[in-house]
Order: C-alpha cells, then sequence, then structure tokens
C-alpha cells in the first residue's frame, strides 16, 4: 500500500513539473517585435485603411531599425571606404526616417516594434559572419535587393494611403531610398571588379 502511494505521489509530482516546465518554456519564448507590435494595432483599429496604415508604419520601422544595425556593422566591417560611407549614410537616413516614422505613429495611435525582428537579427547575423571583400560583396547584394523592395514598398504605401501625412512622407522615401539603390549598385559593381 505504501508502495502505491509512493507511486502515486511521485507520478503526480512529474506531471505537475513537466506542466509547470511546459510553462516555462512557453513564458520564456518571446513574440517577434513586429508581430507583437502587428497584433496590439489589429486590435486597436477598425477599419480596413486604419490598419493598413499601422501595417504600413510597422513595415517601415522594422525595415529602419534593421538597416540602421546594419549600416553601424558596415561602418565597422566595411572592407572599403565605399562601404563604410554607405553604412553611415544609412544610420543617418534610416535614424531620420525612423524617427518620422516614430512621429507618424504617435499621431495615428500606432504601436511600433522596438526591436529588430526574427528576420533582421537574421540578416545582421550571416552579414556579421563574414569579413574582408567576402563583408563588401554580402553587403552591396542585400543593400540592393533589400532596396529594390523597399523602394517598392514605400511606392505602394504613396499609393495606397488615404493619410495625407503618411502619403507626403512615403512620395519623400522613395526618392532617398531610391538614391541608397543607386549607392548599393554602384558598390555591387565596385565589389564585382575586385
Amino acid at each position: 500500500m505504501k508502495k502505491t502511494f509512493i507511486l502515486g505521489a511521485a507520478l503526480v509530482s512529474a506531471i505537475m513539473l513537466s506542466g509547470s516546465l511546459q510553462s516555462c518554456k512557453q513564458e520564456n519564448k518571446q513574440e517577434d517585435p513586429k508581430e507583437a507590435a502587428e497584433d496590439m494595432n489589429d486590435a486597436k483599429f477598425e477599419t480596413d485603411s486604419l490598419e493598413n496604415n499601422a501595417e504600413f508604419l510597422v513595415d517601415i520601422a522594422d525595415v529602419d531599425l534593421t538597416e540602421i544595425e546594419i549600416g553601424k556593422l558596415a561602418q565597422k566591417k566595411g572592407n572599403t571606404q565605399h562601404v563604410k560611407d554607405f553604412g553611415k549614410m544609412l544610420v543617418d537616413d534610416h535614424t531620420k526616417s525612423l524617427t518620422e516614422v516614430r512621429n507618424l505613429a504617435i499621431a495615428n495611435n500606432v504601436t511600433l516594434p522596438a526591436a529588430l525582428t526574427e528576420k533582421g537579427t537574421e540578416a545582421y547575423n550571416k552579414l556579421n559572419e563574414k569579413s574582408g571583400a567576402d563583408f563588401d560583396k554580402l553587403f552591396a547584394d542585400m543593400m540592393a535587393d533589400g532596396h529594390v523592395k523597399a523602394v517598392d514598398k514605400m511606392s505602394e504605401i504613396a499609393d495606397k494611403t488615404t493619410n495625407a501625412e503618411i502619403k507626403r512622407w512615403a512620395t519623400d522615401q522613395v526618392g532617398i531610398l531610391t538614391g541608397h539603390l543607386e549607392h548599393a549598385k554602384r558598390i555591387q559593381e565596385e565589389v564585382k571588379k575586385k
């Protein structure tokens, strides 16, 4: 009888411990900052138009946060002065953009991500693994590909948003991002020659 009681108590304890550990694992897994911001915004906005504006601002904040960190990395690890200079330009321009996006978000009651997303962290880590000419090549390729997408996304925002402030801001940003794209393509050509 004692053995059955002890075995039963041990089994109940093991089940409870297992449940506690599973609960701890779930609590430790953090939600992606971009997804968390989107979830908060979905709960706030009732119309598709307002929700789309929130999504646009979240997407741009995500890009800005990533570009700032990658720009800092390029300043530190760039093999050529052109890469380092472009990294500084990215940090300066995307820091300004992020400040403007934050102001638009405040004016429109939009929650933005406060940290790099999983995707942004992966891009940063992939680039950080490289050095020398390999760093410059991957950086130039990432920036050219990323800025093609960024120009397309910003053009889409400028076309689709119903918010006059966001439309004006996005239209201005298309020119800046196009300049970044052209700069990235020049660096791509430069690193191919080496």
